[in-house]
């Protein structure tokens, strides 16, 4: 009788426990749900490393650039929200943005209507990119913008469909058909074989980014900087950039909506292109 009763009061002493470390369990998983929905949401940012000046990781190690910084003062302006920013490369931010990894990306994205069914694309975009031909030093006294290359010959090198330049291109022809730009689709290509084929005399331009030329024929540590006495770049129009949103966050694209036009009525927006770009690149960029 003694041991079963030495038994009860250890079974009841570790019911007596379990119970009580039911209730504290309890208490914390309420404490911190209501943690979690009492403070900001966490939106995880992808952005690419190297693109400068759009978006990169500085010398500190830091997440830099126009549109990342963009980004930063519209979270200022959305205290609902905590903003991390991770730095990828081009291929995991769209993966990621499209499987729900990343709340959104940023990377200097054009809008096309392929991404437009695997991503959410605000109305307001992040920034601007400038275009434009790249031609022989040799025909700059016949070529000054697009109209007059359009009128020398027109010949430009082909250009994927997907490719957003494309679309360009064709705009342009739509309002120019009596000088057309012979539009020609070609699966992808290399940098190299572009700038090689117009000094060849294949074709007399090149349709490139600025920033890309910049980089790789202007800058001395450039890929094809031996190319930089042989080659031209005028501008021809500037393509509004944006970030991408997982289909999922509706609310967070509307979100930057409104604080991107607060940004923009503010001045905010100019005052970072100049010390981005040293210019308003929004002023050129065109219907």
């Amino acid at each position: 009788m003694k041991l079963k009763n030495v038994f009860g009061l250890f079974i009841v002493a570790g019911l007596a426990l379990g119970l009580a470390g039911c209730g504290g369990a309890n208490k914390t998983a309420d404490k911190s749900s209501g943690a979690a929905e009492g403070g900001p949401k966490v939106v995880r940012i992808a952005h690419t490393q190297a693109y400068v000046p759009y978006d990169f990781v500085n010398d500190k190690g830091e997440s830099d650039g126009f549109e990342v910084a963009v980004l930063q003062e519209v979270q200022k302006l959305l205290p609902q929200y905590k903003f991390e920013f991770v730095p990828t490369s081009d291929d995991d931010l769209l993966i990621g943005v499209e499987s729900g990894k990343y709340d959104l990306g940023t990377k200097g994205a054009w809008l096309t209507e392929a991404r437009k069914e695997k991503f959410i694309f605000p109305k307001e975009p992040v920034g601007a990119s400038v275009i434009g031909l790249v031609y022989r030093k040799d025909n700059a006294d016949q070529i000054k913008d697009i109209e007059s290359f359009a009128k020398f010959s027109g010949k430009l090198v082909p250009i994927a469909p997907q490719n957003a330049q494309y679309n360009v291109i064709e705009a342009f022809n739509k309002t120019h058909a009596d000088t057309p730009i012979k539009l020609v689709s070609s699966e992808a290509f290399t940098v190299a074989d572009a700038y090689t084929w117009v000094l060849e005399g294949r074709y007399d331009a090149y349709i490139d980014i600025e920033l890309s030329y910049k980089s790789n024929v202007e800058k001395e540590t450039g890929s094809y900087h031996n190319l930089a006495d042989k080659l031209l770049f005028v501008r021809y129009k500037a393509i509004p950039t944006y970030p991408v949103f997982n289909k999922k966050n509706q609310q967070l694209a509307d979100d930057y909506d409104k604080a991107i036009q607060q940004l923009k009525d503010s001045g905010k927006i100019k005052e970072l292109e100049n010390k981005y770009f040293g210019e308003d690149l929004f002023q050129y960029v065109k219907d």
